[in-house]
């Protein structure tokens, strides 16, 4: 799935839908997992490219209730499943 790059700086940007990603005013890094699951990606290396996408390692784990939702990669903007 083809990532989408959010504006920087919003807390929470308006209209986020799955696979969106972007930076808060603090720094913080977030991602909406295909599954339209929120993760901040503050454990996480980031890696931004001179396009605007990012790199995120290693893989991103979601939960929702207790429970995995989503795992799989952010790589160059594209999301993929493990």
């Amino acid at each position: 799935m083809e990532g989408r790059r959010l504006s920087d700086g919003d807390q929470l940007p308006s209209a986020v839908q799955p696979g969106d990603y972007w930076k808060d005013s603090h720094g913080w890094w977030y991602a909406e997992t295909p599954k339209g699951v929120r993760s901040r990606l503050g454990t996480h290396t980031v890696t931004m490219h001179e396009d605007g996408t990012i790199t995120v390692s290693p893989s991103i784990l979601a939960e929702a209730d207790g429970q995995c939702s989503w795992h799989g990669y952010l790589e160059r903007g594209v999301w993929r499943p493990c």
